[in-house]
């Protein structure tokens, strides 16, 4: 199988508002509108999409329902995280947890998006020193060729 394109699409009832966050908040621009989907999409290097769906639409696959905001996350990689997080702070974007340097080698904080959805933003920085030791050992004692 050769994958054209993935993409999450997030059943909600506040499809433009997820829009206007999106393109105003993180850039992303509006690739596909309708009354009941849009797709948005970021440039760059390579394309990033993510799109959102009103949960009363016929075409809806059968299973999923409204999100409620659980279980799913979205990370945005950026190259400065202490940088974007005062630029959507003074933009009054809601604070789901400051800025933090993680010591597994990230700088990051989060908001929640108007679906409930919450957004990790991320910048990779260097880990701790012996911070992934733990993690390897036992990644090579489950798989013996790695010795």
């Amino acid at each position: 199988m050769r994958l054209q394109s993935a993409y999450p699409v997030v059943v909600t009832d506040k499809m433009a508002e997820c829009r206007d966050f999106y393109v105003r908040h993180f850039g992303f621009e509006v690739a596909f509108e309708a009354s009941w989907f849009v797709y948005l999409s970021a440039g760059g290097g390579q394309p990033y999409a993510i799109a959102f769906m009103t949960p009363d639409h016929p075409s809806r696959p059968p299973g999923p329902e409204k999100f409620d905001g659980k279980g799913l996350f979205l990370t945005l990689q950026v190259d400065d995280a202490a940088k974007e997080f005062e630029r959507l702070r003074k933009a009054g974007v809601a604070v789901a947890y400051p800025v933090a340097d993680e010591p597994w080698g990230q700088r990051r904080f989060g908001v929640v998006d108007p679906s409930g959805l919450w957004v990790d933003v991320v910048q990779q920085t260097e880990s701790a020193p012996g911070y992934w030791d733990p993690y390897m050992r036992v990644e090579q004692a489950a798989d013996p060729s790695r010795n």
